[in-house]
Parts: C-alpha cells; structure tokens; sequence
C-alpha cells in the first residue's frame, strides 16, 4: 500500500477521544522529510504534521530517526580514516542553546584542545559548526568575524586540516548541510511549533551530529535570557538531547545552566572575542570562566570515554586540574591565536586592538538609586539588537564594535551615581531605543537576593 501524507498525519494526530497519536516509523518520516524537501509534498500537509508532533510529541527513537533522516538530507561530514595527519579525534562538540553575553565557545575549544596537547588521556579535536545571531541571542560567527580577516567559510577539507594542526576549527553551516532543517526551521517559525522539544532536538542534533562530532556536551540554558524560561522546560529539553543523541549511538551529556542574568561583563561581538582573550589570560569573568571549566571537563571525560587507548582514565578533578593549566601556561591563549592566524586574522593586529576598539557612538549608564542591582538579560539582549550587536532578521548586518561593557553586575550593590555600563552602538540613532530598554532591564532591590547556582543539574 502507497504511503499518503494524509494517512501519516492522522496517525500522528490520534483521535482526541481515542488516542493520542501514535509514534511514526521511519518509512514514515522519511516519506514526509523527503518528500517536502523534493516539493513533492507542500507546506500545509508538513505544518498539520508540526502540529500534531508539537501536542503529541516523540519517542526518543522517533526523534532520533527524524533526527538522522534530516542529517542524511545533505553532507554528512567523516573525520575518521580522512587520511589528513593527525585528524585522529575523538571528536567531541559543545552547543549551547543561547543566551546575552554567552561567548563560552570562544574560550572553551582552545582551551579543551590544548588540554589534549599537555595529557595524552584527554587527547581531543573539536570540530565546531556555530551560527549566527538572530534576536537577542549572540552568534559565535558574527564574533569571529569581528576579527579582521577571519574567515568562517571553510570547505570541509580545509576545516579538517586545521583541526588537525591546532585540535579545533570553527565554521559555519552551508546550504548543503541538513537542507531539511532550514525548511522545516522556517515553517516552523510562522506555525507557531518552534517550541517543540522532539523539534527543537532534531533541529540541534542533525547539524551537531553533521559536523562529525563523536560525542556532545549541551549547555542547555533557562531563564530570562534564555530560550526555555524555565528550569524544567530546560530539563525536558536537556534530557531529550541527551535521550535522543544515545538512541543515534552519540556520547552525550548536558548542563543545566542558569541565564537569568548575562554572562560575563562584556556583551558584543568584538567586546566578546576581548573577554574570551582575558579568560584565555586567565582574568576573564568568574561566571565565564567557571562555566567554560565545567562544560570543559565534560568535553574531556566523553573524549576519555571515546578513546579505547585509555586505560587509567583521569578524574574530573583532573581534568578540571589541566584546564587551569594550559591557560595558566599561555597555552590556550596561543592555541587560540594559532587558529586566529590559519584562518585568516592577524593575531599581532588583534592583540593591539583590545581594550582600544569602540564605536565611537557611545553613551554611559548610572545608577539612580542605592540597591542590590538586578539586569534583566532578555531586555539587555533586545537592547543589543538595537546598537547592531544582533539581528531582527537573517538578512540583517551587524557591527563589529557595537555592545555594552558592564561596570557592574547581578546583585552587586551600587549607589547613586555609580557607573553601572558603557554602551556603544553602530550610529548615534541607535542609542535611543537600546537606552529605553537598558533602563528598563536595570532594578534595584534594598536587600540582596537568592541567587541562583551557575548549573543547575547535569544530566548523563
């Protein structure tokens, strides 16, 4: 019997006084993937069908054949038996759902990949596909590129050798991986099911699993700044990226972080690439430093996992004992530097720019009153939309030198008049509009409030 769109959305769908939907195999799946990508099946049946998934949701297999069906819909990269001198792996990736201020990536893959240079046991190369920032989230490509000359188009050769010269590599996604995804994103983005766990994770997992990563660690994040806005929204996803990743034979583990606040003390994209060289210095942030450790130590003992030549695994207090090391030694820093140069900045340049690169559109923020001072990072991210730190839409340009330095944050005490941020934006009528939403984004508390953990729960 012919497969029919129909029949596989009603499945789906269920009867609402009999049942309520049942799980699609992947004949099914792979008829609707397919056959909407070939434009053989039009939009309205697929959004009936995101529907129907968005009140019922999925198994983990179900999603994780979803999952590898849209990973299939275009180039899967293989870093194994390449024949490229020392592209040996394993590979292990982090990715990070999103937040204001959330530059972790920057730090994190130096920082790991040189940590396999000082300890054989955490021998690992990360092979990082990021994106671009879209509303109040960051892009770690648009940060990258905010180094002059740095270059985030790589052809998957190229990609692979310098991950083989420095243990990481960064780029972005091409119109040949996961077409699927991008189609079905933007259907899903005006059917009102982009909140969709099973979709989100599908989303995620067939462009992380695409790059060639062999293992994954999630900073799945919650609050104000973050996509969940709730610790157990957050953990339901967490624990879908993490079902989903074994059911596809993927190591994985996630962290359950909290963005009620900005991370760090710089938001922007060159501002971020300035604080990821301080916490390559060792002098970054706390929260950023202690968040970049922990997601660190993850990537270190899944690496320990994938690598049967380790016979007397490392500690996570070990682990954690090397990454302080190799940042502590400069190494980080030059692995970093070494990545800057192959793809195509100037690391020389780069260094005299720091603490020196500004728009020269800016304006000072104060405080108004005394209190324990509370940034509400959702409003900051929106703000940084405005200056042109982030995009309304894909099409849309951002500056390079636009952002907010913070002098003071979460819960610090100030007094009236303290100088609680610099901010910078693209032109002179930017600063309006991102003004009315900082202030909006700053109270004052008379006493200090509980504050929250860092990470909130892992999840194995």
């Amino acid at each position: 019997m012919a497969l029919r769109a129909v029949d596989i959305i009603m499945k789906k769908r269920g009867n609402p006084l009999e049942s309520q939907g049942q799980e699609l195999n992947q004949q099914e799946l792979e008829f609707l993937i397919k056959g909407y990508v070939e434009g053989s099946i039009p939009d309205y049946q697929i959004s009936a069908w995101l529907m129907a998934v968005y009140f019922n949701g999925m198994s983990f297999a179900e999603t994780a054949n979803l999952t590898s069906i849209m990973l299939h819909s275009g180039q899967v990269m293989n870093h194994h038996n390449t024949g490229i001198p020392n592209l040996v792996g394993p590979f292990v990736d982090k990715h990070s759902t999103g937040g204001v201020g959330d530059k972790l990536s920057l730090p994190l893959a130096p920082i790991v990949a040189a940590c396999g240079q000082l300890d054989s046991r955490f021998q690992v190369q990360v092979p990082m596909m990021s994106g671009r920032a879209l509303g109040h989230t960051g892009g770690t490509l648009d940060k990258l590129e905010s180094i002059e000359g740095y270059r985030v188009g790589l052809q998957v050769e190229e990609f692979q050798k310098l991950i083989a010269r420095t243990g990481f590599a960064m780029t972005g996604q091409t119109k040949d991986v996961v077409p699927a995804d991008r189609l079905l994103y933007a259907l899903r983005d005006v059917t009102a099911t982009v909140e969709s766990i099973p979709l989100i994770t599908a989303s995620i997992l067939s462009k992380k699993v695409a790059e060639g990563s062999d293992g994954l660690v999630f900073d799945v994040k919650y609050g104000s700044g973050a996509f969940m806005k709730t610790k157990e929204d957050a953990q339901s996803l967490a624990e879908s990226l993490v079902g989903t990743a074994k059911a596809m034979g993927k190591k994985a583990t996630a962290l359950i972080t909290n963005m009620e606040s900005p991370l760090g003390k710089k938001i922007g994209n060159f501002l971020e690439i300035e604080e990821t060289i301080e916490c390559l210095q060792g002098t970054g942030p706390a929260d950023v430093m202690d968040l970049t450790y922990a997601l660190a130590v993850e990537m270190l003992i899944l690496a320990q996992e994938l690598n049967p030549s380790v016979t007397n695994p490392a500690t996570k207090e070990e682990a954690l004992a090397a990454c302080k090391a190799v940042v502590a030694s400069g190494k980080a820093l030059q692995v970093f530097l070494q990545n800057v140069q192959d793809q195509g900045g100037n690391p020389e340049k780069l260094m005299e720019q720091v603490g020196k690169r500004r728009s020269p559109f800016s304006t000072q923020v104060y405080a108004t009153q005394e209190g324990y001072l509370n940034l509400h990072a959702f409003k900051l991210g929106l703000a940084g939309v405005h200056l042109g730190v982030g995009r309304n839409k894909t099409e849309d340009d951002v500056c390079p030198d636009a952002g907010m330095i913070l002098h003071k944050v979460q819960g610090e005490k100030v007094a009236a008049g303290d100088l609680i941020m610099e901010v910078f934006g693209k032109d002179q009528e930017s600063l309006e509009p991102a003004l009315a939403l900082i202030h909006q984004a700053i109270t004052y508390s008379a006493s200090p409030t509980t504050s929250q953990p860092l990470i909130y729960k892992e999840i194995h």
